[in-house]
């Protein structure tokens, strides 16, 4: 890690964690236009991509890599560059960085050396597909990519079976038709989902269903099964509350138990308070006494 030399007075700058359009240009927010016109240096997932945004924004900025195979290596560059003064805009390829995307390793090492990180949000494609997906949204997962190997995946998706909320995930078009086959397997046939298909861009598609109609209705159109994809797959429904009447409960526990012993556990099967269920546990005993 470079640090400032001795007796340097030199403002850091800071680090701007900038998320940019999924598809269509039209979607960048003023503030990530002029961060990225101001930055002295874009580092960008594929500088290819990214130049051509920041030829569509205007900006002059220098820009360099930062991906999964480079980031660790990049870190000493771009922090030196912040003690330096000089601000710098972290962009992925598509909506915000860190989600599935890199910058981890930056973005931590960054707020280690104590300079400003700083969030410009803005295009998601995880709220875009929750927003148009008719599935609970006031609580999900986002599971990113899920295995590529179809054991991992399925063990994965084991581990998801009785999660209640909304689960995000996103694929690539060659394992697309795989993954939906993995959901339809482990989680049933009839599990809602809503798959968002290049979102933004010209051919957005949004299929809703369940997840063995959706799995068909891809394999009978090729076309829709290219592009990027957001899986937006419903919760495991609510296990019914098995609900036990107290006196029946009560009767068959004082059988093999005195009364305090079966209030508690009586308590524990009910939900009910111990105390009541204790009185009428005596009351019970009364009664067989007077019998």
């Amino acid at each position: 890690m470079v640090a400032p030399g001795p007796g340097s007075d030199t403002k850091p700058g800071q680090l701007f964690v900038v998320a940019t359009p999924i598809g269509n240009l039209q979607d960048i927010t003023e503030r990530a236009r002029r961060v990225l016109c101001e930055v002295a240096l874009v580092a960008a997932e594929d500088t290819r991509h990214s130049r051509k945004l920041l030829q569509h924004v205007g900006s002059q900025s220098r820009c360099v890599s930062l991906h999964q195979h480079n980031e660790e290596r990049r870190i000493e560059q771009i922090v030196a560059t912040l003690q330096g003064g000089d601000n710098v805009a972290l962009v992925s390829d598509a909506g915000t960085p860190l989600i599935s995307d890199p910058g981890y390793l930056l973005v931590c090492a960054v707020q280690r050396a104590g300079i400003a990180v700083v969030p410009v949000p803005g295009p998601s494609a995880v709220t875009a597909a929750l927003s148009v997906a008719t599935l609970p949204t006031d609580r999900f997962c986002f599971e990113g990519f899920l295995p590529a190997r179809d054991k991992a995946r399925r063990e994965r998706l084991r581990e998801l079976l009785h999660e209640q909320r909304t689960m995000v995930f996103f694929e690539a078009p060659h394992r697309i038709l795989a993954t939906l086959q993995s959901l339809c397997d482990e989680f049933g046939g009839e599990r809602p989902v809503t798959l968002a298909r290049e979102l933004t861009k010209q051919f957005e598609t949004v299929l809703h269903g369940d997840l063995q109609v959706t799995l068909a209705c891809l394999q009978e159109q090729p076309d829709n099964q290219r592009g990027e994809f957001v899986i937006v797959v419903g919760g495991a429904p609510r296990a019914p509350q098995t609900r036990y009447d107290s006196q029946n409960v009560l009767e068959t526990l004082l059988e093999e138990l005195p009364p305090a012993k079966a209030a508690r556990v009586a308590a524990r099967l009910t939900g009910e308070p111990r105390k009541a269920l204790y009185a009428l546990a005596m009351q019970l005993n009364a009664g067989k006494s007077s019998a």
